[in-house]
């Protein structure tokens, strides 16, 4: 795996991207968060809650009823109420069989840092990851934690030696990366075979790959793939939040992972596996599949204006790889790219609020976690490109937040405030 970026710049190895002055850390990544956040609600004080479209590909709603609230919210009474009711539409969502269990937690990452920390068991964990993808910044943390090496091996290499040498209690794969990279279902049921022929437990991280890959792809339901647990994220790819991870697969196995995950504080609380239940409910692949056409729809219209070498199409959007869109930024100012000091992820960080500040476009470049990807990813959720005018008002805020980002390479005090708000 590459350890540098095109700039020669050194890769944090758990996030995969070069940290520089201004995004140092985890920290700053935070800071980024909070001055985004910050960004946003100035926004909406001045035009309103509609002057704001997501772009993130993640809806975050909160789809409880009214009746909710004072029955399957209350926590200790309504898990119990509705708990057979969501594990039916949990299995039925994820391709599970008849006894499967299902587990709420709070994060999709919270779900996979349990899920290693209850099964790796002291040993090696493996990491299957598409051809050209790498594992979540989740899966890097929960070996930490769990204090065992992590084995990462992308899909079109010898994985089965791999697997065969580390002889492992986890092997972890990932069917559609954050970046939209896929692993093609015969080599993620061939895995999983043989994972199992070797005694280890199979874990699915099916954060997109549940929906996308059945609707958009034709593929399999996760758990027809022959994993014993796969997660899901609750406010991606069609489904419209809450924010939160869902888990379904073997009994056994589930107990285990919920058990660590309560250990944690990571298990979800009464209200948001209730919203959780409901989004599953109201789930229709035609949510979905007009997401995609969006997306698909503007990053045409991107690469007519910005070009092909520049604009990557995804299933939910146009991508610009970080690396790129440096390089675009100093052609735009006329600098010479060689005497900077600055890393890509702080000019994709800067194009994210500027889009949010000055169009109402709000991307993960503004509001990811930390150890989010920082490549500039626009998955249109539904709704958002209509609220900031319009498909060519979105090419043209892309276009003038460049020309804007490029006026700060030679002001790197003032790209950092911002970035990340002022100094304190």
């Amino acid at each position: 795996m590459k350890t540098t970026d095109s700039f020669g710049n050194p890769l944090d190895p758990i996030v995969g991207f070069a940290r520089g002055k201004i995004i140092q850390s985890s920290v700053d990544e935070a800071r980024r968060l909070r001055r985004g956040q910050a960004v946003a609600a100035e926004r909406i004080r001045r035009l309103g809650p509609t002057s704001i479209g997501v772009f993130t590909g993640n809806q975050r709603e909160f789809p409880l009823n009214v009746e909710d609230l004072a029955t399957n919210c209350e926590e200790w009474v309504g898990p119990g109420l509705y708990a057979e009711e969501l594990r039916q539409v949990a299995i039925a969502h994820m391709g599970g069989q008849p006894g499967d269990m299902v587990a709420p937690v709070n994060r999709t990452s919270a779900g996979i840092i349990a899920a290693i920390a209850a099964l790796a068991e002291g040993k090696p964990v493996v990491s299957v990851v598409p051809p050209g993808g790498r594992s979540h910044a989740s899966v890097i943390r929960g070996c930490a934690i769990a204090r065992v090496v992590l084995h990462e091996i992308q899909g079109d290499k010898d994985w089965a030696s791999v697997i065969e040498e580390k002889a492992p209690a986890l092997v972890v794969v990932t069917t559609v990366t954050s970046s939209l990279e896929y692993l093609d279902d015969n080599v993620s049921m061939d895995v999983a075979a043989v994972a199992k022929a070797h005694g280890a437990a199979v874990f699915f991280d099916e954060a997109y790959g549940a929906r996308m890959r059945p609707i958009l792809r034709g593929g399999a339901k996760s758990l027809q793939l022959g994993g014993d647990v796969a997660i899901t994220n609750c406010d991606k790819a069609g489904l419209s939040g809450p924010r939160s991870g869902l888990l379904v697969g073997r009994p056994l196995l589930i107990t285990r992972i919920s058990a660590k995950a309560s250990e944690f504080g990571m298990e979800a609380r009464a209200p948001i596996a209730a919203s959780a239940l409901r989004s599953l409910q109201r789930f229709s692949p035609k949510d979905l599949l007009e997401e995609a056409e969006s997306g698909k729809q503007l990053a045409a219209a991107l690469r007519d204006r910005m070009g092909a070498d520049l604009v990557a199409v995804s299933d939910l959007g146009p991508m610009i790889e970080e690396d790129l869109a440096l390089k675009e930024v100093f052609l735009r100012a006329g600098k010479d790219i060689s005497a900077t000091e600055l890393v890509p992820c702080e000019i994709t960080s800067a194009l994210g609020m500027v889009l949010l500040r000055d169009h109402g476009i709000l991307t993960v470049n503004t509001h990811g976690q930390p150890g989010a990807r920082v490549s500039v990813r626009l998955k249109p959720t539904h709704g958002a490109i209509e609220r900031v005018g319009g498909m060519s008002n979105v090419v043209n805020a892309l276009v003038a937040s460049f020309d804007e980002v490029a006026r700060y390479v030679d002001r790197p005090d003032e790209l950092a405030e911002l970035i990340v708000g002022a100094s304190q």
